[in-house]
């Protein structure tokens, strides 16, 4: 890179008229060493509203157009400076608001899945390189590829796939939050709890039960995983029109959340009644912690006496809400279930559904391809289930050739010569 490309530039920009805009820093990009492997000039000005204006209406007047949404970025893909993953991992990182998304998304920047991507893929395109090899000796009956080593190679390919796919549960919620309703009877203390764990009145607490009659929805930042909060009208059968929309709402917004904090009044709900509805309100494979609430007023508590299948020991907390009472206890148990005994700290968390649509889709041709060879299936088939796999696998990080393998054949064996 010459001098002049490494060096920042101080001068004053003036308009058509010689009328000077601003006194201005000029940075000097040549390709390829540019964030998008162009060249590129960057103009460092003062921020005002005006300043930016007449400097965007003076580089459009002599010829600059504007850029499109993530043109950078993809001028950046497209000339080879980052992968698709990595490409897609820049939203992530504009976008984050947490420790973890944001770790997350550098982690993916800078190659965490493509790395990985690119050592599973290589090993599977040696492999299906010997197996095209066969096809074109197909005539001669001859066998390159050792079929006891495939069938292990897919068996260890598919367990590292499968732990990619399951991290997405953890890096889905990490990237968008985790859904958390908080639901119970009216008056039970739920938006008393909202205002505990947020730490400021957001919600209208009262003594008239059904005070709440719509959702309520606040974020709240956990050891470095948001939360949805979501504060429900009380569940209970009424009248009136406007409480009960309310509770149709609060059950469908029960039904699509990952974690379900029911408030139970502990100094007037019976065990019978709490657990009567859970398992009315609560949907499959959705988390419930049981918080006993009002403990200010009940100085005797027992969990196990409330524990069922359905409520470990562990997910119920006695708590008084008013006097914020074991919210420490409730933010940490929140964060627990979150994390699930995953390591956060794995640079190799799957944060993206289309990365794991891709993944899935591999999943299932090597399991075909594993099937296929077990079963003496035609190479010609099993060819196929690994070219889809190495297409699935190439497709994440958009780094697929359909010459790859035939590149890599006449790379190694010199066919022809």
């Amino acid at each position: 890179m010459s001098s002049e490309a490494s060096r920042m530039h101080f001068g004053k920009l003036h308009d058509s008229n010689n009328k000077i805009i601003d006194e201005v820093l000029v940075s000097i990009f040549r390709n390829p060493h540019s964030y998008t492997g162009e060249d590129v000039v960057e103009i460092n000005c003062h921020g005002s509203y005006y300043i930016l204006n007449e400097v965007l209406q003076l580089l459009v007047s002599n010829g600059a157009t504007l850029a499109e949404p993530g043109e950078f970025t993809q001028r950046a893909f497209l000339n080879g400076k980052m992968d698709l993953s990595q490409a897609e991992a820049v939203a992530d990182l504009i976008h984050s608001e947490t420790e973890f998304q944001h770790r997350f998304a550098i982690n993916q920047m800078r190659g965490g899945i493509k790395d990985n991507i690119a050592e599973l893929r290589s090993a599977l395109i040696d492999f299906a390189s010997l197996i095209e090899l066969e096809l074109d000796f197909s005539e001669e009956d001859v066998e390159f590829a050792n079929r006891t080593k495939l069938i292990q190679l897919i068996k260890d390919i598919r367990i590292r796939i499968q732990e990619l796919t399951q991290s997405f549960t953890l890096g889905n919620a990490v990237k968008y939050g985790i859904s958390t309703v908080i639901a119970g009877k009216p008056n039970a203390g739920k938006s008393t709890l909202l205002n505990a764990l947020l730490n400021e009145e957001r919600a209208i607490v009262s003594e008239i039960a059904g005070t709440t009659r719509d959702t309520i929805e606040e974020k709240i930042n956990i050891q470095g995983i948001l939360f949805r909060l979501i504060d429900t009208a009380g569940i209970r059968t009424t009248e009136d029109t406007i409480e009960k929309m309310g509770v149709e709402r609060s059950l469908e917004k029960i039904q699509t959340s990952s974690i379900l904090i029911y408030v139970a009044d502990i100094t007037q709900s019976s065990k019978d009644q709490i657990v009567s509805d859970i398992l009315n309100y609560k949907s499959e494979n959705q988390e419930v912690i049981l918080l006993a609430n009002k403990m200010d007023l009940y100085y005797t508590f027992d969990s196990s006496t409330l524990a069922t299948e359905y409520i470990p020991k562990e997910n119920i907390i006695p708590c008084s809400a008013k006097n914020k009472m074991n919210i420490d206890f409730l933010k940490q148990r929140l964060f627990e279930l979150a994390v699930k005994n995953q390591s956060i700290q794995n640079t190799s968390i799957v944060v993206n559904s289309r990365h794991r649509s891709h993944l899935l889709q591999a999943d299932q041709e090597l399991q075909l391809a594993e099937s296929g060879l077990s079963s003496g299936l035609e190479t010609d088939l099993i060819a196929q289930s690994l070219r889809r796999t190495i297409y699935e696998l190439g497709s994440v990080t958009g780094n697929v050739s359909s010459d790859e393998i035939l590149g890599n054949i006449f790379g190694r064996f010199c066919i022809g010569k």
